[in-house]
């Protein structure tokens, strides 16, 4: 079961997100079909995205991050939100390329970086917050915390591990977040960043131990404690409401074609794959709703 969990480091000088995205990263392979540097790509985009809604209050208020760097897979879009539901989809979720010259998934290169990371803070009320930065690299976790650095003037030390089994399916896949607080010294800083060759580990722990056992490992020598466990999970918020009300805001002029051309339609989502079908007598319905809305 994927799971979230809050701790403060260094005595509340620092706060801290950890994941252990299995689950749900495996959720988003079956979904999509994902090739092994697909999965790897959207895993570390869901669970970054995660990470970035965790300190959002409202429950009507999400993050929504685009990456879209050129490279092979094309764009790759998340929504998380405050409950830890996530969702995704990737322009091209079959394209693959050679591993990298270590052994490890060319993810930069299947992501690319001529292009933006794009971030949508929505808190559930006022207007939602757009930031976005160049890419710098493809790898995701490097991206995302730039764009803390640039666009939120908070420094960070982020981690985004997806481990892929020789047949495509998830070995683990986990996610670190750690955030200086304001008024952070100087030494606890460097404390943070001492650990920076423990917390790669994450993933490989995870494969073996709990996510609190492997949150012990990785924060070896950082006093901490956990203020918050919260389960997390792929999760589609669409439904044939949702849909009635994108086909009425195409216009009338399209929905007269699709009832004389196609005698109805059929629309997928594109973050679960599930498919809704609208009749023509349904459409004549979702027309006559669309021409009061032109009327008023």
């Amino acid at each position: 079961m994927a799971e979230m969990i809050k701790l403060l480091l260094q005595n509340g000088n620092a706060s801290c997100v950890v994941i252990d995205g299995k689950d749900l990263v495996q959720k988003a392979v079956d979904i999509h079909g994902l090739s092994p540097v697909g999965a790897a790509a959207m895993g570390r985009t869901l669970m970054g995205s995660l990470i970035m809604a965790s300190d959002i209050k409202d429950e009507k208020g999400d993050v929504s991050v685009t990456i879209d760097g050129g490279g092979p897979l094309g764009r790759i879009i998340a929504v998380a939100n405050a409950k830890g539901h996530v969702r995704g989809c990737i322009d091209h979720p079959e394209a693959t390329l050679p591993p990298r010259s270590d052994g490890k998934l060319d993810v930069g290169g299947a992501v690319g970086k001529e292009g933006r990371l794009v971030v949508v803070r929505d808190l559930g009320y006022g207007e939602p917050y757009v930031g976005q930065v160049a890419l710098t690299s493809g790898e995701i976790a490097e991206d995302m915390a730039y764009y803390y650095v640039i666009s939120q003037q908070q420094p960070c030390l982020l981690y985004l591990g997806v481990l892929v089994d020789t047949d495509g399916s998830i070995l683990s896949a986990s996610g670190l977040g750690i955030f200086p607080l304001p008024g952070c010294p100087e030494s606890d800083i460097r404390a943070l960043e001492l650990g920076r060759e423990l917390y790669p580990e994450l993933t490989n722990a995870l494969r073996d131990r709990t996510l609190e056992e492997a949150a012990d490992l990785v924060l070896a020598g950082l006093t901490h404690r956990i203020t918050e466990r919260k389960k997390v999970d792929y999760v589609c918020n669409c439904s044939r409401e949702k849909m009635e009300k994108a086909l009425i805001s195409i216009g009338q002029r399209d929905l007269i074609a699709m009832i004389e051309e196609d005698q109805g339609c059929e629309i997928c989502c594109h973050f679960c794959g599930s498919k809704y079908y609208f009749d023509a007598p349904a459409l004549l319905r979702l027309l006559g709703e669309a021409t009061q809305q032109n009327i008023r």
